[in-house]
């Protein structure tokens, strides 16, 4: 048994107590699975509320309160109970200890322990909508968040134990990434995606704490009036936008390093051929949890930071874009001249070039300081952050979703329907979001209840956009689970990929392996090994 902690699987319990006191990191991953699709359905319900309501100036279907309470349990739900734990707490956790040969992660427990703090997080920041639901933003900007009657205290206590469930997730696969690799699986052998989750639970370990302690500083000022933010008590509102982004910065890419792994993958499985630039795109991810950590203060070019501070971090934002650039440049060439097929799960992943390319794109004009202060605060932003967030995560976690579907459970979902389903997302989202750049170009405030009467059209069209979107995700929804217990038999390797985890049966025995594992190849040799699919096309 290759594990640090030899758990007990607790398969002598049956029926639901088998689920939720299991130490199978798989049972976990799909546990975590099913937390973050509810969140995501709720998320997405808020946002479609959201967009109703701007169709018209005025007031549609919600009032001014009701509005800022809307849309800042969107952005809390949508980036603390669904993007930031998406892909490493739910399929990370089904498959990193596979694709490295391991039977379990290095701590059972921990992880079992993991899942437990993040639905306890989750229910106090749910119970917050029910306790006067907080208004202030998903960000929590001082003054107004020690001020405001809403619950802040109980989101932001829920966010704080979410934290937990982070930084120890991090350190269990930092640990077994480590300790529990299958003989010769060094380094340089790896899945790309493990590179992806090993730069994550850096950026988790180290980062997370700043957001805990922010938290807590932000419960003891609403509560005991200590001044720290209020600067009639010699405090600074502004301090808490330093601490916030110290940690929300490196925190989009525990949102997007996974998926970036996630893509590594499907571009080559479905283009059948070598990843180009192996070394390149594994230090890059490495690259990108570093960087990450000096460019928070380009959330806060017009905040008064000093001039010399702000050329400072115009220059590092440019530079965090070149690892992400070389990503990009060595998935296109592994395309090039390669023999592409065009399953689902490759669609997402074209769906992702494109898509998050125009979010980094974007992204170049918010970095530059004279272009931030003109765009700061606008649907520029809002864009810019879904095209990444959204394009970039969201797609590539149904990218590996769709990839993983027969492997975690053993049968293939229909892809006509899945197809269809992606088609609709990406016309979707294009519309929804696209739309908003010109909207903020032109001067629309973000966050705003009301708005002049010239962006009417342009609201409404991305609200149009937005059904489109939401009607997409809820045809693969449906499709995915009618699969998960009515599809036909997916076999060991349907897609015919080289890793690990498509050596085991479909689903899993309980410890991934009935045999050790034995490395007889690198994961992206397609140039030397031919694998034939495990199941006839239709």
């Amino acid at each position: 048994m290759n594990t640090i902690e030899s758990p007990n699987y607790m398969n002598a319990k049956k029926g639901i107590l088998s689920w939720l006191f299991t130490l199978d990191h798989k049972r976990i991953g799909i546990l975590y699975l099913i937390g973050i699709m509810a969140a995501f359905a709720l998320g997405g319900i808020l946002a479609m509320l959201i967009r109703m309501e701007l169709i018209h100036p005025g007031q549609d279907i919600m009032d001014a309160d009701t509005y800022n309470q809307v849309f800042t349990l969107h952005g809390a739900v949508m980036i603390f109970l669904f993007i930031i734990p998406s892909i490493p707490a739910a399929l990370g956790n089904f498959f990193l200890p596979i694709m490295i040969g391991a039977r379990d992660v290095a701590f059972p427990k921990l992880n079992l322990a993991s899942w437990w703090i993040f639905i306890g997080g989750s229910l106090f920041a749910v119970f917050s909508m029910y306790a006067g639901a907080v208004d202030t933003g998903w960000t929590f900007y001082t003054p107004y968040s020690t001020k405001t009657g809403t619950a802040v205290i109980s989101m932001t206590l829920g966010v704080f134990i979410l934290g937990f469930s982070s930084i120890f997730t991090g350190l269990n696969f930092i640990v077994t990434i480590h300790k529990l690799r299958a003989p010769g699986l060094t380094w340089y052998k790896l899945p790309l995606f493990v590179w992806g989750l090993y730069a994550t639970a850096i950026i988790q370990v180290l980062a997370t704490p700043v957001l805990g302690m922010t938290l807590i500083l932000l419960i003891l000022e609403r509560v005991f009036q200590i001044g720290i933010f209020d600067p009639a008590m010699g405090g600074d509102p502004v301090l808490f936008q330093h601490f916030f982004w110290f940690y929300s910065h490196p925190a989009v890419y525990i949102m997007i390093l996974p998926g970036m792994g996630i893509i590594s993958e499907l571009i080559s499985v479905f283009a059948h051929k070598k990843i180009f630039g192996y070394k390149a795109i594994a230090y890059s991810s490495l690259a990108i949890a570093f960087i990450s950590f000096l460019v928070w203060g380009h959330h806060m070019f017009v905040s008064g930071q000093s001039e010399i501070a702000a050329m400072i971090f115009s220059f590092l934002t440019f530079l965090v874009g070149i690892p992400s650039g070389i990503k990009v440049f060595n998935w296109l060439t592994t395309l090039y001249k390669g023999s592409i097929t065009f399953e689902t799960p490759m669609l997402y992943a074209l769906s992702f070039l494109f898509l998050f390319t125009i979010g980094g794109l974007t992204g170049i004009f918010l970095g530059a300081l004279a272009t931030d202060v003109h765009l700061h605060d606008t649907y520029f932003v809002v864009a810019h952050f879904h095209y990444v967030m959204v394009g970039g995560t969201v797609m590539a976690f149904m990218g590996g979703l769709h990839y993983w579907w027969p492997k975690m459970f053993g049968r293939m979902y229909n892809e006509k329907w899945a197809k269809f389903a992606a088609l609709l997302i990406f016309v979707g989202f294009n519309i929804t979001f696209f739309t908003q750049f010109i909207l903020g170009s032109q001067g629309m405030p973000r966050r705003y209840y009301n708005y002049l009467d010239q962006y009417q059209p342009l609201h409404a069209f991305s609200s149009y956009g937005s059904w489109i979107l939401g009607l997409g995700f809820l045809i693969a929804f449906i499709y995915l689970f009618y699969a998960a217990f009515k599809g036909r038999p997916a076999g060991r390797n349907p897609w015919g990929a080289l890793t690990f985890e498509w050596e085991t049966p479909s689903p899993p025995p309980t410890e991934n392996f009935d045999k050790d594992p034995v490395l007889r190849h690198e994961p992206y040799d397609y140039d030397k090994v031919l694998v034939e699919r495990t199941y006839p096309e239709k």
